[in-house]
């Protein structure tokens, strides 16, 4: 677990307002082995939820530089990342954002279906009953519990089998019981798979399950990282 899969340098986030510029990310730096499961906590306001963006290729830098499984971002348009997120990122919210009109299956197989990738409904329900929900193929998301929600989302975000998954509250909208089993899924799912996790909590508990536990205030990162026991 040497190579880094995600590499900040020197973040800065800064958008306008009446009141002058806010930085919102102040000055980054952040290196992330290969393999490695990493917690972000902080304060509502603290910046994980736009540095995860950022990181995600979902929101630009302001200024820095972000390289992840080897990328640059700074070397791509804007089609070009969302080409390398379908094989490369995975990302799961608090919200599950499922397309509520497509059932389980459909909505795990349409990532695949937009890459171009041959037999993206086998692999979606394969993904799925890897998730423990190989008897719900057909059943919408309104027929599902938020628990049933989160592990199709979990099974879109993981089923071309990205090397990095970012995670922003994904037990948010849980209860304790139904957040803890979302909590081990994505931790077994990371260790067979070998995939590089960063996970957004509020939750300390559940970012000490973390091999690495990073803490956000103002815009950076207040403590030294932390392995897990």
């Amino acid at each position: 677990m040497t190579d880094t899969m995600i590499l900040a340098e020197n973040l800065f986030v800064t958008l306008p307002s009446q009141a002058g510029a806010v930085n919102i990310i102040r000055g980054i730096d952040l290196s992330v082995p290969s393999g490695q499961t990493i917690g972000l906590i902080g304060p509502s306001g603290s910046g994980k939820s736009t540095l995860l963006m950022v990181l995600a290729g979902l929101e630009p830098a302001s200024s820095g530089r972000v390289v992840v499984s080897g990328q640059d971002y700074a070397n791509m348009d804007e089609d070009a990342l969302a080409r390398f997120r379908r094989g490369n990122v995975g990302i799961v919210f608090q919200s599950f954002h499922l397309v509520p009109t497509m059932t389980a299956v459909e909505n795990v197989a349409l990532p695949l279906e937009l890459a171009g990738v041959s037999a993206a409904f086998e692999k979606a329900e394969a993904m799925l009953a890897e998730v423990g929900l190989g008897h719900r193929l057909a059943h919408y998301p309104a027929q599902m519990s938020g628990g049933e929600q989160q592990r199709t989302a979990l099974a879109r975000a993981l089923v071309a089998n990205p090397p990095v998954l970012f995670a922003d509250e994904p037990t948010g909208n849980l209860d304790q019981n139904t957040g803890r089993q979302i909590m081990d899924l994505i931790l077994r799912l990371a260790e067979e798979r070998k995939t590089t996790v960063l996970l957004i909590t509020h939750d300390r508990t559940l970012a000490d399950r973390c091999g690495r536990v990073e803490t956000m205030q103002d815009g950076q990162f207040v403590s030294a990282s932390k392995a897990a026991s």
